[in-house]
């Protein structure tokens, strides 16, 4: 695939990583009646293989638009979206439902759990479909709840439950992770804890993740940091050194 001509985080460049996301010029209008909403304004980001990054922005400035965009839940009304040189943009459904399948997790602020089923059997319920999954014990493992995959959601706090809602994004060992205010309906404990785990997964597995949120505290624990507003990404800063997840106050 061609080389095309776009900012790039020095850090990444330097280290050789690989182009995960390629995005050139992508624009979301969204038709409602007679009027034409506009979520994205031409967006062009690169974003590279383990990677952190977090998107800032205020409701409203196009964070969850340009994340369904990346994940495959939705489409742009215009630009290029290339994946590892794989053109998304005009992909059809059963290639995007691959795509989310194979590649993806998702973590929402909301955990969306079945509640009849154990922290385990939630795992599974990924393990079973994918293609070299993680055992569900081994995902519940990398965030810290061996002791409680048999447990149902009822009998775990939010925080608990939002780990397990990780394993089970993770258990399919996805290149990407997209995470839209993971700690959104936690305390500040609570959400640092789930920033850990996701800090572990980011480090161990060496999965591209991204964070939107609208917390600029979480900034810190960033590669990178990509500040939009009215759908444009108005501000980049690379971090040096990351701060962990542990010492962030908000």
């Amino acid at each position: 695939m061609p080389q095309l001509s776009a900012s790039s985080p020095p850090a990444a460049a330097a280290a050789g990583k690989q182009i995960v996301f390629q995005a050139r010029q992508l624009k979301k209008v969204y038709h409602t009646g007679e009027l034409d909403v506009v979520a994205l304004h031409g967006v062009n980001l690169d974003f590279y293989s383990s990677e952190l990054v977090v998107l800032l922005g205020a409701s409203g400035s196009g964070k969850s638009t340009l994340l369904n965009i990346l994940g495959g839940l939705d489409v742009p009304s215009s630009g290029s979206l290339h994946y590892k040189g794989w053109e998304l943009t005009d992909a059809d459904e059963n290639t995007l439902t691959l795509f989310r399948r194979n590649c993806v997790g998702f973590v929402f602020q909301f955990y969306n759990l079945i509640p009849s089923l154990t922290a385990r059997e939630n795992v599974a319920l990924i393990t079973d479909i994918a293609r070299d999954p993680m055992k569900p014990e081994e995902a519940l493992d990398m965030v810290g709840l061996s002791a409680r995959m048999d447990h149902f959601p009822s009998q775990l706090s939010g925080g608990e439950q939002q780990r397990v809602a990780i394993a089970r994004a993770i258990a399919k060992r996805p290149e990407v992770l997209l995470c839209d205010e993971p700690t959104g309906a936690l305390d500040v404990h609570t959400g640092i804890t789930v920033l850990e785990a996701v800090e572990r997964i980011n480090r161990e597995l060496g999965t591209l993740t991204v964070i939107i949120t609208h917390n600029a505290a979480m900034a810190e624990m960033a590669d990178r940091v990509l500040h939009l507003s009215d759908g444009q990404i108005v501000k980049t800063r690379t971090n040096e050194t990351r701060m962990p997840a542990s010492k962030l106050e908000w």
